[in-house]
């Protein structure tokens, strides 16, 4: 089978497509998937690089979030509701190829008005920015929220979350370009360009001076974003893509009645086991109803384009959720 393997730590520039490829084989808890669409991310290009926590003994396939159906010959375990046929999307590893087998515990079925492309982004940035929100900052209705990076993956699900869940969305982003996408496909209120000097002066004045109730930062602006919180505001920590970790001025916490939430979804799975469920039916009934949608980026990068589309994710140059497109859709709902 076509897939990408890495045989040794390289750039995502110096990978190349293996056509020949053994297929993997299920391990008893494991179901086999048709890989349709794979979701690119950040972790993808510190994996080749042996920099992320996760590194699988050499060779392995790359990539994490996928989209795809359920093989044929996919052994069904114990305790699973899926069947062969059936459109899922999960994490596990071994994305970037035709097939691959993950926990079934760890495969979803797609909503019926989601594509493959949509859902293989699904796995990560949504639960994450639902949970933040919900579960973290535990968002009110009318309330104020400032997205940093809401152009990106998990930014532009949480202005999209953030809208449906009844809030007013300031998007901060370094480009217009990437304003322009937060309004559009995400459907912010107000766009910040957080690379200009004073920006947190013009968040205080769309906020008639009280300033933001919930800061979700999956970039390392917290400190900086602490100029326009209100009294009593939650500030989200998402990630730091910016690469630095901040230190913050605790005097501000304590003065302002501020609390600094963190959220790490990856996390759940071992000591809030109970929530990640509820998430997904959370998630999923949203899903559903269209009130979001996932916001996939404007090129959808074929397989042998895969270390294309991982260096523009490294560059900065993408948008919502960038794709690789293993094969195409061949189910009747496409052709109609």
């Amino acid at each position: 089978m076509r897939a990408f393997v890495l045989k040794s730590y390289a750039h995502p520039s110096q990978i190349s497509l293996t056509t020949d490829y053994p297929e993997p084989r299920p391990g008893p808890q494991d179901v086999l998937v048709d890989v349709y669409s794979g979701g690119l991310n950040f972790f993808d290009i510190l994996q080749c690089q042996g920099k992320y926590q996760n590194q699988p003994p050499m060779p392995f396939v790359l990539g994490t979030e996928f989209a795809g159906r359920i093989s044929a010959n996919s052994p069904i375990p114990k305790g699973c509701k899926l069947k062969p046929g059936d459109r899922v999307f999960g994490a596990g590893q071994g994305a970037f190829a035709e097939k691959l087998t993950a926990p079934w515990t760890s495969v979803l079925p797609i909503p019926d008005n989601i594509s493959y492309d949509e859902a293989a982004g699904l796995f990560v940035t949504w639960p994450t920015s639902y949970e933040a929100l919900v579960g973290r900052a535990q968002l009110k209705p009318g309330e104020w929220v400032l997205v940093t990076a809401s152009a990106g993956g998990v930014g532009i699900a949480a202005v999209q979350l953030a809208k449906a869940l009844g809030a007013k969305v300031i998007a901060a982003a370094g480009s217009q370009e990437k304003l322009d996408v937060s309004k559009r496909y995400g459907g912010a209120d107000f766009g910040i360009d957080y690379t200009k000097p004073g920006w947190q002066q013009e968040v205080l004045k769309i906020t008639g001076g009280k300033g933001v109730d919930v800061i979700y930062d999956p970039v390392g602006l917290i400190k900086d974003s602490l100029k326009c919180i209100a009294w009593k505001g939650r500030a989200l920590v998402v990630g730091f893509a910016a690469g630095t970790i901040e230190k913050l001025p605790l005097n501000l916490v304590l003065l302002k009645n501020i609390s600094i939430v963190g959220i790490h979804w990856g996390a759940y799975t071992k000591n809030d086991r109970d929530r990640v469920p509820e998430v997904w039916q959370e998630l999923i009934a949203l899903l559903s109803s269209g009130r979001v949608k996932p916001v996939v980026y404007s090129e959808v990068f074929p397989l042998e384009k895969l270390p294309d589309g991982l260096v523009a994710i490294e560059k900065r140059q993408t948008w919502g959720k960038a794709i690789v497109r293993i094969r195409q859709d061949d189910s009747v709902k496409a052709r109609l």
